[in-house]
C-alpha cells in the first residue's frame, strides 16, 4: 500500500513562497493600485507569491517561472525597469529565469530583457544585468509551519522519537503524531521541533532547546521540495539500514531531497457505547474495539465549501457504504460510496452515506447507513490523534502573544503553540507555553495566563482546517485589528483556521 501514499505532483500550496530581499524585507504586492514593494517585515497574505512554473530546464539549477500575488496578478517587469503586478501583455511577458545559488539563495532574471529583480529595501526594481548580492532573495515557504517531510526515494516520512534521541525516516504511513514537525524560521535560518518539542541538531540528536546547532540552511525547489544543510556542504538525508536523519556529504540520487507537506489531521472516531470505531479482517467496520489500533486511525479529508468528507485508512483505502447499507472500509477515492455528509453539533458529527441514510450502529457493533432521522445511535465523537498541539492560521496570520499587547493577537508572523488537554471527545483545554490556560475575558478576547482551564470545542470545516466554539458559546474569529475575539454566532471565513 506505499504507492497510496506517495506523491503525485505538486498542490499549490506547495508553490507558494515569500521572498526576502537582502535587507531582510518581503517582497509584497500592495493593496492599493498595482504597486510592489520590499518593506514588509513578515510573512503574510501580500507577500506570498505562488510559483507558476512554466518550464523546468535544469531542475538541479534553474527554471522558468511566473510569480502571481494573492490578487491573483503576475509580477511583471518593464522596459524602464520598472515592476508592477497585472496582466501580462504578450505570451513573453513576465517570464523570469530562476536559479539557484549557494545556501538556497534564488535570483530572478528577465526573460525578455536580461535585468535581475532587486531592491534597494523599499522599492522594487530590474535594471540591472549584472549579478550581485544585491539580486539574491531567499525563499521562504508560506506553507503552515506545521509540516511532515517525506522522502521520495525511500517512499517514507521522517519520524522524531524522542525515546532514542533523535530522528528516522522509516514511517511509510504519516498517522503518528511523531512525524509532524515544526518549520520555525529565525534569523535566515531554519529550526526542525518534533511532536514533542525537541529540535534536531547537526549532530542528528534531539535536543530540548535551539541554539545553533538546531540552525538548518534550507534549499527550497519548486514542488515543495527542500534540502536541509549546515551551509558548508553537508546535507540531511537518511544513512545506514535504519535510515538515521543525520548529516553528510554523500547523497546519492536525491536522497537529501524531501518533500514538504502540510501535516494532515487524523482521528479517531467514538459511538454512543464509547467503542472506537475501526476496520477488522480488512474490510468490516464496526465500534466493538475499546483500544486504539492503527486500524482505528483515519485521514479526515474535506473540502471546507461542502460538508462533504472522505476517512481514509491507513491502509491507503477509505470508508464507504455498500450494499445492504453497511459501511465497509474498501472504498476507492472520490467514489461516490465513499463520501460522507458531515453535520456538527458542539462536537459531535452526524454522517450521512451516499444512500441518504444516516450512520449507525447495530446491537452487535456494525456501522450501518440504515435510519432516515439521526438518533443518539448515530452520533459520533472525534479526537484527534496526531495533534498534541495546535498552530492556528488565520486570515491576517498566526496566533500568538505580543510583548506589545495583553492579550493573543491573530496577525503574528509565526505561532504559539496550544497544547491540547483533551477531556472529551472534540472537547479540550487549551494550555499556553508557560503552562497557563486561555483565560476568556468579558470582551471576548483572550489572554494566555489563566489559572484555569476552560472548554473549547473543535469543529473540523476542511482537511486541514477547523473551527473552535469558545467557552461563551460564540465561535473564534480573527479581527482584522489583530486582536482574537470569540464574538461570532456563525461560521465565517474569518473563522476558519489552518491547523
Amino acid at each position: 500500500m506505499e504507492e497510496d501514499w506517495m506523491l503525485h505532483g505538486s498542490r499549490p500550496e506547495d508553490q507558494k513562497v515569500g521572498l526576502i530581499s537582502w535587507a531582510g524585507t518581503y517582497l509584497t504586492a500592495e493593496n492599493y493600485g498595482n504597486k510592489i514593494t520590499a518593506v514588509a517585515k513578515g510573512l503574510g497574505r501580500r507577500q506570498t507569491w505562488e510559483l507558476i512554473v512554466c518550464n523546468e530546464q535544469d531542475e538541479d539549477s534553474q527554471a522558468v517561472v511566473r510569480l502571481q500575488s494573492v490578487h491573483g496578478h503576475i509580477l511583471l517587469p518593464e522596459g524602464d525597469g520598472s515592476v508592477y503586478c497585472g496582466w501580462p501583455e504578450n505570451s513573453q511577458h513576465g517570464y523570469f529565469l530562476l536559479r539557484f545559488h549557494r545556501h538556497g539563495k534564488w535570483t530572478l532574471q528577465c526573460m525578455v530583457t536580461g535585468h535581475y529583480l532587486e531592491s534597494d529595501g523599499e522599492d522594487v526594481f530590474c535594471t540591472s544585468r549584472v549579478l550581485s548580492a544585491y539580486h539574491m532573495w531567499a525563499p521562504r515557504p508560506a506553507l503552515h509551519v506545521h509540516v511532515m517531510l517525506y522522502s521520495p526515494i525511500t517512499r517514507c516520512y521522517v519520524r522524531a522519537s524522542p525515546e532514542q534521541g533523535c530522528a528516522w525516516v522509516d514511517a511509510p504511513v504519516p498517522y503518528l503524531e511523531e512525524c509532524g514537525f515544526l518549520l520555525h524560521f529565525h534569523d535566515g535560518l531554519y529550526h526542525l521541533e518534533s511532536s514533542s518539542h525537541h529540535f534536531l541538531s547537526q549532530n542528528a540528536r534531539l535536543v530540548s532547546r535551539p541554539s545553533p546547532q538546531t540552525a538548518f540552511h534550507l534549499q527550497l525547489r519548486p514542488g515543495g521540495q527542500v534540502a536541509l544543510g549546515d551551509g558548508e556542504g553537508c546535507l540531511l538525508y537518511p544513512q545506514g539500514s535504519r535510515a538515521l536523519l543525520a548529516l553528510g556529504s554523500n547523497a546519492m540520487g536525491g536522497e537529501e531531497w524531501f518533500v514538504l507537506q502540510h501535516c494532515t489531521a487524523w482521528i479517531t472516531i467514538k459511538s454512543k457505547n464509547r467503542k472506537f470505531v475501526t476496520i477488522v479482517s480488512d474490510l468490516e467496520v464496526c465500534a466493538r474495539s475499546e483500544r486504539m489500533t492503527p486500524m482505528s486511525f483515519f485521514q479526515y479529508e474535506s473540502n471546507p465549501n461542502t460538508n462533504a468528507i472522505q476517512l481514509r485508512s491507513v491502509t491507503g483505502q477509505y470508508l464507504a457504504q455498500r450494499s445492504h447499507r453497511a459501511v465497509v472500509g474498501d472504498g476507492q477515492k472520490l467514489e461516490p460510496e465513499a463520501i460522507f455528509c458531515v453535520n456538527w453539533n458542539c462536537g459531535k458529527i452526524i454522517l450521512r452515506a451516499a444512500n441518504g441514510r444516516y450512520v449507525g450502529v447495530t446491537s452487535n457493533g456494525f456501522l450501518i447507513a440504515t435510519s432516515s432521522h439521526p438518533g443518539p445511535s448515530e452520533e459520533f465523537r472525534i479526537c484527534l490523534v496526531n495533534r498534541p498541539f495546535l498552530a492556528l492560521r488565520g486570515r491576517y496570520g498566526y496566533v500568538g502573544t505580543s510583548s506589545e499587547h495583553d492579550q493573543l493577537q491573530c496577525n503574528m508572523d509565526q505561532p504559539d503553540c496550544i497544547q491540547l488537554l483533551p477531556c472529551r471527545q472534540s472537547i479540550y483545554h487549551f494550555q499556553a507555553q508557560g503552562g497557563t490556560f486561555w483565560s476568556l475575558t468579558a470582551y471576548g478576547t483572550f489572554r494566555p495566563w489563566g489559572k484555569f482551564a476552560l472548554n473549547f470545542c473543535l469543529e473540523l470545516r476542511g482537511s486541514n482546517l477547523l473551527a473552535v466554539l469558545a467557552p461563551n458559546g460564540y465561535y473564534i474569529r480573527a479581527d482584522s485589528s489583530g486582536v482574537l475575539l470569540a464574538d461570532s454566532e456563525a461560521i465565517t471565513s474569518e473563522c476558519l483556521w489552518e491547523f
